[in-house]
């Protein structure tokens, strides 16, 4: 195999003597713990003022005990001269902000006291409190100004029938007042990540704001009573905060732009869609812009409104289809032109320059997060960025300002988030917040590196290397060989709150993050190679990335592998349970044991078929020879298996059955089940808990002496 190590920050060939030797941590450093990790400050994502000159960002100070955390705005200069300035300071946690067009105040969505559901408040920033606007049964949120600034749209979800906050009230009061307690459907889904599905929908409300010392009025609900709101298959995007609509006003002020899916009630034998549709502000029945069987979504102005932009996923029969930006001439009835064709990237966020003639993109490429600039007619993208390291997340453009003012989030394994401004000009950037970077520079978080090899199908892979603080070269480290989720994302030279890089190689381990086939940020053709081949491939992969390791870094202990992941790293973990006993332990989060149990479970089924080769019931090469519970009887690996209780992507039913397998087969095993908990870890205390028991299964099996010696699990084998 041909092979490439390098520094991520200096991205230069060098031996590996050379090039994997660290330099001493700086004085005084020392190891991250867990509380590190948790209660640093997490900075959100900028929202811009028109002209640029002032920017509003959450930041969220974490504590173990909910009660006690914080969540404000805070005021940033975006020139860099003024420190930041806290613009509240209640218990309500702040989100949806978004400025008036003439930068006078600030509009959010927050649940402060009294409030049973997150409301829309108004913040003059020339003093005073923040007023509530909206007192709705079920919330609001995703607040937009007019472009005149004197109205408000936003979304909250609305019963069947109901036509105004009444009706809504009434409805409420008589199903909390039901003798019975049922959840009844008809139709597919039923359930999304952590949460039952209802019979509430995503309506586009308009408040037209009150003059100064008079009351807020009634806002209109733009969907009341059309037949769109009440078909079947009509939903909005689903986001932690509820359905998204994705509503913007037009440039006129005259309608509503937003985003919906018409078709979701098919979801269990089809892809849906979402398409763009066009409703007056006055309300009445949507007008389609879009058609097909493609996903819109973020719809987005040009600043000389002569341009919609909107990100779109171009459906097809393959497991993945990169994301795709494409415009449609706003004066004329035009079919889109699709701008990123030939870009062979995934876009995931863009901002238009405020002379509409460019367009910058934020894209996934090989283990970074990078910017790039398209002319707004199309073609090619170049790289903006010069950093050579880390990821920009949250891009956003003034759409008035003379002189182009860009923001970002900028982060690494080294580095929390902050907000960073970046020079069109060069590339650069310059840190405009420092919120969590004093705690970080206190801890030995060694740098990561590259690592390129060739599979032994000739694919191209890439991987990071981690090293554990303190790190010596002339020392003989553990390999810990963690595996992504997704299949359809990528380990990111990135801060990670849930399985910190730094925080697992603390006890002295070097970790191996594979991008495996299905990773993105590879090119399309990448991610889309494990359609028929979900499990074994990229298995192989793994495999081989830890021989790569091994052999040309003499650093690393070959004796002593383990291998772990969650969501889809979890499925690959059971995965090689099930094909070789190369790893002394296994850590299992969230995976999938059983293919079959899988389908009929989760809130996802079609993908999984078209992934599979077909249904379940044709029992294709896929679901007979890739279905990990059919091989139980290989099962020899200790295994650590966690899963959280209202998870619904991956239930907890496929834990249990992977639990009972290992337990029939007297294999060395350890079931942590957290009740409150989804897909993911996200209570303080649950994740110090699941941070431990992951180190302590790994000190168990990895220790000098064999301990997985006496399960029968062989310590070295060959990849396969």
């Amino acid at each position: 195999m041909r092979l490439k190590i390098c520094f991520i920050a200096l991205c230069v060939a060098a031996t590996v003597g050379t090039a994997m030797a660290a330099a001493p941590a700086a004085s005084g450093q020392r190891t991250l713990t867990h509380e590190d990790l948790w209660t640093m400050p997490r900075v959100g994502a900028a929202k811009l003022s028109a002209d640029g000159r002032w920017a509003v960002v959450p930041v969220v100070e974490p504590a173990y005990d909910e009660k006690q955390q914080k969540s404000d705005l805070w005021l940033i200069d975006t020139s860099g001269v003024r420190e930041p300035r806290r613009l509240t300071g209640t218990s309500g946690r702040e989100g949806d902000a978004i400025w008036s067009p003439d930068g006078s105040s600030i509009a959010f969505s927050a649940r402060r006291d009294g409030d049973e559901k997150a409301q829309i408040y108004l913040l003059p920033l020339a003093g005073g409190d923040a007023a509530r606007l909206t007192n709705t049964v079920n919330g609001a949120r995703t607040p937009v100004f007019s472009p005149d600034g004197s109205r408000l749209l936003y979304v909250s979800d609305v019963y069947p029938g109901a036509t105004d906050d009444a009706s809504q009230r009434r409805v409420a009061a008589e199903r909390k007042a039901r003798p019975w307690n049922a959840r009844i459907y008809e139709g597919f889904p039923i359930r999304n990540w952590d949460r039952w599905l209802d019979d509430l929908k995503p309506h586009v409300f308009v408040l037209t704001l009150p003059a100064p010392g008079t009351l807020v009025g009634a806002a209109v609900d733009l969907l009341a009573g059309t037949k769109f709101a009440a078909e079947p298959g009509f939903s909005g995007r689903f986001t932690d905060s509820g359905q998204s609509l994705d509503a913007i006003w037009t440039p006129d002020g005259s309608a509503v732009v937003f985003v919906a899916s018409t078709d979701r009630n098919r979801a269990a034998y089809s892809f849906t869609s979402s398409q763009v549709f066009r409703v007056a502000a006055s309300g009445g029945e949507p007008v389609a812009l879009t058609s097909g069987l493609d996903q819109w979504s973020e719809p987005a102005f040009s600043p000389d409104g002569r341009t919609l932009y909107a990100l779109v996923e171009r459906r097809t029969e393959k497991v993945y289809n990169r994301s795709q930006l494409a415009s449609l001439a706003w004066s004329a009835a035009a079919a889109p032109r699709w701008l990123t064709s030939a870009v062979d990237l995934s876009i995931s966020r863009f901002a238009i320059s405020a002379d509409s003639r460019e367009i910058f993109l934020q894209a996934e490429q090989e283990g970074r997060e990078r910017v790039f600039r398209l002319p707004a007619r199309g073609g090619k993208a170049t790289a903006l960025d010069a950093e050579s390291r880390g990821a920009y997340t949250n891009l956003v453009v003034a759409d008035a300002s003379p002189r182009p003012v860009m923001l970002a989030n900028w982060e690494s394994a080294q580095n929390p988030p902050e907000i960073v401004r970046i020079d069109p000009a060069t590339g650069k950037h310059r840190v405009l917040t420092r919120f969590a970077s004093a705690r970080a520079a206190a801890l030995d978080l060694p740098a990561v590196r590259d690592l390129w090899f060739t599979s032994s199908r000739g694919k191209r892979i890439h991987s990071f290397i981690v090293v554990p603080p303190g790190f010596d070269p002339n020392k003989r480290y553990p390999l810990f060989n963690v595996i992504h989720g997704g299949p359809h994302t990528m380990f990111r030279d990135q801060w990670v709150l849930r399985w910190n890089y730094h925080l697992l190689a603390a006890p002295g381990y070097v970790l191996v993050l594979t991008n495996y086939s299905g990773s993105t940020g590879f090119g399309e053709a990448f991610a889309q190679s494990i359609q028929g081949d979900p499990l074994r491939g990229p298995g192989d992969e793994l495999n081989e990335a830890s021989d790569a390791a091994i052999r040309e870094m003499p650093f690393i202990d070959g004796s002593r592998q383990c291998a772990g992941g969650a969501s889809y790293g979890g499925h690959l973990s059971n995965w090689l349970q099930a094909s070789t006993t190369r790893y002394r332990c296994l850590v299992s989060h969230a995976g999938l044991v059983n293919l079959e149990a899988q389908w009929g479970t989760s809130d996802v089924v079609y993908s999984r078929e078209v992934s599979n080769g077909g249904p379940v019931w044709e029992q294709g090469p896929v679901w007979r020879e890739q279905n990990p519970i059919r091989y139980t009887g290989r099962f020899k690996t200790p295994t650590l298996v966690t899963i959280g209780e209202q998870d619904f992507r991956v239930p907890l039913n496929n834990s249990l059955e992977y639990w009972t397998a290992l337990q029939r087969m007297q294999v060395p095993s350890r079931l942590v089940v957290f009740p409150t908990e989804n897909h993911w870890v996200l209570n303080g205390e649950n994740s110090r808990l699941f941070y431990s028991e992951v180190h302590g299964w790994l000190a168990r099996w990895l220790a000098p002496a064999p301990a997985a010696a006496a399960s029968g699990a062989t310590a070295v084998a060959p990849s396969r």
